[in-house]
Formats: C-alpha cells, sequence, structure tokens
C-alpha cells in the first residue's frame, strides 16, 4: 500500500474483516492495517453496503450486520459512493466480457464506479478486479 492511495473496498473484504470465523479473516486484517497506517482514503459503494449488510445478516446474526454497519459509519476517510442510471446503464457493459464468468452485477457496478472516480486499486479477494485491470489490496 501506497500513501496517498485511493482504496475501493469490495464486499468479500468487509465480510472478511467482520467474521472471525471466515478463512481471510486474519489477511484482511493485515491489510485493513496497511491501508489504514498508509493514510489510504477508503470508497466503497451503496450496492457493496447493501450486499455486505444482507449476508452478514443471513449468515451470521443481525447483531452481527448491525455492529459492522456501526463500525463503517467511524472510519475515517470512508465515502460511500451513490450510483445513477446511466452507471447501471455502463455496469451492464462488463457481462460482454467472456472472461469474467460468474460475475456479479455489484461487481459489474463496482467496475463502472471506479472507473467513474480514478480509483485504481480494490481491497477486494475477488478475482475479477485484477482481471479487469485494478490493482488489489495486500
Amino acid at each position: 500500500m501506497r500513501e496517498g492511495d485511493r482504496v475501493f473496498v469490495d464486499s468479500g473484504a468487509w465480510i472478511a474483516l467482520a467474521l472471525t470465523r471466515d478463512p481471510l479473516h486474519e489477511r484482511a486484517r493485515e491489510i485493513w492495517a496497511g491501508v489504514l497506517s498508509a493514510g489510504a482514503r477508503v470508497f466503497t459503494s451503496v450496492p457493496v453496503v447493501l450486499e455486505t449488510f444482507t449476508f452478514l445478516d443471513r449468515n451470521a446474526r443481525r447483531d452481527v450486520a448491525l455492529a459492522w454497519r456501526d463500525a463503517v459509519a467511524k472510519v475515517r476517510r470512508l465515502t460511500v459512493l451513490g450510483c445513477d442510471a446511466e452507471d447501471l446503464k455502463r455496469s451492464w457493459a462488463w457481462f460482454r466480457r467472456k472472461d469474467l464468468h460468474k460475475l456479479s452485477a455489484v461487481d459489474a457496478m463496482s467496475f463502472t464506479l471506479m472507473k467513474r472516480h480514478r480509483l485504481d486499486v480494490a481491497f477486494a479477494f475477488d478475482h475479477h478486479f485484477a482481471a479487469v485491470g485494478f490493482r488489489t489490496a495486500g
């Protein structure tokens, strides 16, 4: 992680940070510590927040999902990116790529938002981010 990086945090990273039983939890904690110590600006999106909350609510407990929401609200230098109909229209183009098997709509929207906001680093464990040219944290 480099000082001044602008890092987009994906659902998989948030989930790994939130769940101690997640197999990527320790790795996520190390990466997160590096992001914070580098003074990186952190970004996520409304779709990622909704996907993460829903996953935690369904696969852990409601209080875990709510605790995650509260913790994210306290992250300094975090910007939650919104999306609009034009972003949705642009995100469908990612599905034309034959190399992006099992791409989720949330990931496609993330790529669109990252491009629009000129973010090139993703804190993500999903190989799709690297496949489309983003640098991954960690």
